[in-house]
């Protein structure tokens, strides 16, 4: 292989770290196959729609095992191939119906939805996706299928298949013939699910790409032919192979808008092979070492398993290595469904979240582990379980496993990804931006007294984790569960407490100035009840205390925010000032 440089390790043990053991076997794999080459990890996704959080997964796996390969110093291509020459399937949920003329076209024929800047239906997918890549730090070598086919890069492939299309349909016909998958009548059942979405909008989500569904070939009744012309009256797909000559390459093909030719496919770049050929000639044409495929892929007669054999009996190559990826579920997926139309895409979560912390999500689970991308509150706890990672590792106690995902998630072979220098708690700069309705100088006001000895000077300091919350909050938070502090006091309430109820409000008064900090509210807080059952502050809560706590606590989110829960007391006294709580809580 080429020469080895010095770079920092990941994880000191391969058993703790599934991206290492990838690595260490696409390395000896790629030895035994091509020494001395590039290793070559791809992706492919289909740009029929919106590229979701569930088709990132076949991005995130091999550039993870990729980067992993070139911090141990060796040459890696990464490849994403754009199957933007796959026909289109059909008009997504919010176009025009009109759009139904250009089914079976090659996406890239396709207009854009409308409105839309892009030249193509292809390219309008494909730009959110390349940016979102960008800002994860991904670095990858992107392949146009339609380039390529329309160029005639794969002439001598095609030519090689429709010369080899009895041995195809052989293979092919193994699986037609011992298809469990069919009932007594025929028809095809149903495709067990491997895991089970929770909702309609998920199962658009666990969706694999729409090359996954196209035939094989064998639907034309005058042979078999592994290869698709697209019209070049109507140019679609429509049509059906009649004949052709392996020696002269001349092949003739009628198409259902009336059409029909005869054209010489050795001069001939419009059209493509069906994908179950397709895939497997891409590996051997790439000479891809490591892939790998959804659950979609699993079954017998999967594209993947066939295409194993057809990559080894009809091109020569072998097939890659790689996990079957399973299921990336979204929590909030109703509401983002509603909204949208659709499920949320890359882009989606970088405007609620930051970057190392999508990628860690990706690199922490083991491939064919589930795992759900919070866009609901649980974003917050999310973001709780990343903060207390970095901790560990400040401190040097963190897991090995868990140190390999953080390293993966915020930097990679070619360095640091970009970070929030200051990273306050997410949920309480979601809770101040929520109060203050995004207003900049209050926000700075409210960070600046969190931590008086250690003042943040600028909000710059909080970005972009703050504008991450702050995205959040404008847009995932139902406007019924915002926050909104009161303009007045709520008098009737206030007349109506009882002796334990106006002294519990006077102690917080009381301790206002001289606990004016988060840390300093926090134990005030907590503390009143403590006071008023005759205990110290600091000392630990029965659980008849707890049960004060919780009525103390209820009546404070009352008379602030009308309602029997908030965000987080300490923060929501900062935010709302101390002269306005002490307007709001003047019993």
């Amino acid at each position: 292989m080429t020469a080895r440089k010095e770079v920092p390790t990941v994880a000191q043990s391969t058993e703790t770290d599934w991206v290492s053991r990838f690595a260490d076997e696409v390395i000896a794999e790629a030895e035994r196959r091509a020494p001395g080459k590039p290793i070559v990890c791809a992706s492919g996704l289909s740009p029929s729609g919106p590229i979701h959080l569930g088709n990132l997964r076949e991005v995130m796996t091999p550039h993870l095992v990729a980067d992993e390969i070139r911090r141990r110093g060796y040459e890696c291509v990464h490849i994403v191939s754009w199957d933007d020459y796959d026909r289109y399937r059909k008009v997504p949920a919010g176009i025009d119906p009109s759009w139904a003329e250009h089914i079976g076209k090659p996406l890239t024929s396709v207009p854009a939805p409308p409105g839309s800047s892009y030249p193509n239906w292809a390219e309008h997918f494909k730009a959110p996706m390349i940016k979102a890549l960008e800002e994860m730090g991904i670095e990858f070598h992107g392949i146009s299928q339609t380039e390529k086919y329309t160029s005639g890069a794969y002439r001598e492939q095609i030519l090689h298949a429709m010369r080899h299309r009895e041995q195809i349909d052989a293979v092919l016909d193994r699986y037609r013939t011992k298809d469990k998958d069919k009932d007594k009548a025929g028809a095809k059942k149903p495709a067990k699910q491997q895991q089970k979405p929770v909702d309609e909008a998920e199962l658009e989500a666990a969706e694999g790409s729409g090359a996954a569904s196209e035939d094989d070939g064998s639907a034309g009744g005058a042979g078999y032919y592994p290869y698709k012309p697209y019209c070049s009256v109507c140019e679609r797909d429509l049509t059906t192979v009649t004949s052709y000559d392996d020696e002269t390459t001349e092949m003739s093909y009628t198409c259902a808008c009336g059409h029909g030719e005869t054209v010489l496919l050795r001069e001939h770049d419009r059209g493509k092979l069906v994908w179950k050929v397709d895939w497997p000639m891409r590996w051997a044409y790439e000479g891809v070492v490591f892939e790998p495929s959804g659950v979609d892929h699993s079954s017998p007669g999967s594209s993947y398993v066939v295409g194993g054999q057809i990559v080894r009996e009809v091109f020569g190559g072998e097939q890659p290595i790689g996990p079957m990826y399973a299921f990336v579920g979204i929590s909030g997926m109703a509401k983002m469904s509603s909204s949208k139309g659709g499920v949320p895409t890359p882009a989606d979560a970088l405007e609620i979240m930051e970057a190392p912390l999508l990628r860690w999500l990706y690199a922490r689970r083991r491939p064919n582990q589930s795992f759900k991308i919070a866009f609901d509150q649980e974003i917050q706890r999310t973001y709780d379980e990343w903060d207390a990672l970095e901790r560990k590792i400040t401190e040097g106690t963190a897991q090995p496993a868990d140190a390999a995902a953080y390293s993966r998630a915020t930097r990679t072979a070619s360095g640091e990804l970009p970070r929030t220098p200051r990273p306050l708690p997410y949920r309480m700069l979601a809770s101040v931006v929520d109060i203050t309705t995004g207003h900049d100088e209050q926000t700075l006001r409210i960070l600046s007294e969190l931590d008086p000895d250690n003042p943040v000077k600028s909000l710059d300091e909080t970005r972009p984790r703050l504008d991450r919350a702050e995205r959040w909050i404008n847009t995932q938070v139902a406007a019924e569960q915002r926050t909104r502090v009161r303009d007045e006091p709520d008098t009737e309430l206030l007349a109506s407490l009882g002796e334990t109820e106006r002294e519990s409000l006077r102690l917080l008064l009381d301790g206002l100035d001289t606990h004016w900090s988060l840390d300093g509210l926090t134990t005030l807080v907590y503390g009143v009840p403590k006071l008023q059952a005759g205990f110290a502050a600091d000392a630990k809560p029965t659980p008849e205390l707890k049960v004060a706590q919780r009525a103390f606590f209820a009546l404070l989110y009352q008379l602030l925010v009308g309602r029997d829960t908030g965000p987080r007391l300490p923060t929501l006294l900062l935010a709302v000032g101390a002269d306005r709580v002490r307007k709001l809580l003047a019993a």
